[in-house]
C-alpha cells in the first residue's frame, strides 16, 4: 500500500518563508513614510545649529567688546546685530547658519520653521533673544513636533 503525503515538507515551508521575506523587504519601504521623522530630526538639528552659531556670535561679541545691550559683530562675512552679545533675533542668527537647501526653511524674527512640513507652523524652533539676566532660549514650536 502506498503512503499518502499529508502536509508540507520542511523545505517547502522554508521556501515560502524566504519568498515572503523578500516580498516584505521590497514592499515595506513603499508603505512606510519616514519623511515626518526626517523633518523632526532636521528641526532638532536646526535647534542645535542655532545654539552653536549663537555661541560663536557671543564669542566674537566678547572679543570685540560688543556684549552690551546692543551691538554688531561680523561672523563669516555677515554683519549680525546683537543683544547682550547674542543674536538679536532669528533672522540675524540665520545669517551665520548654513540652512541648505534654503527653500526648505522659513526664517523669521521669531525663529525657523520647516517650509515643507504638512503644518509648517508646528514644525520649527522659536528663538527668544537674550536679556540682561538670561541667555537666549530655543524652543520647539510644538513639543512633539507633530506638524512635521
Amino acid at each position: 500500500m502506498k503512503a499518502i503525503q499529508k502536509g508540507f515538507t520542511l523545505i517547502e515551508l522554508v521556501v515560502v518563508i524566504v519568498i515572503l521575506g523578500i516580498l516584505a523587504a521590497t514592499a515595506l519601504p513603499k508603505f512606510v513614510d519616514l519623511s515626518s521623522d526626517a523633518r523632526k530630526s532636521v528641526i532638532k538639528g536646526v535647534s542645535g545649529a542655532m545654539a552653536s552659531a549663537n555661541a560663536m556670535i557671543y564669542a566674537k561679541a566678547q572679543a570685540a567688546n560688543q556684549a552690551g545691550a546692543t551691538g554688531t559683530v561680523t561672523v563669516g562675512g555677515a554683519s549680525v546685530a546683537t543683544v547682550y552679545g547674542f543674536a538679536k533675533d532669528g533672522t540675524e542668527i540665520a545669517k551665520v547658519m548654513d540652512l541648505n537647501p534654503s527653500t526648505d526653511f522659513t526664517v523669521a524674527a521669531t525663529g525657523i520653521t520647516h517650509a515643507k512640513a504638512p503644518t509648517a507652523a508646528s514644525c520649527g524652533v522659536t528663538y527668544t533673544a537674550a536679556t540682561s539676566t538670561t541667555p537666549p532660549v530655543y524652543t520647539f514650536v510644538d513639543a512633539t513636533l507633530s506638524g512635521c
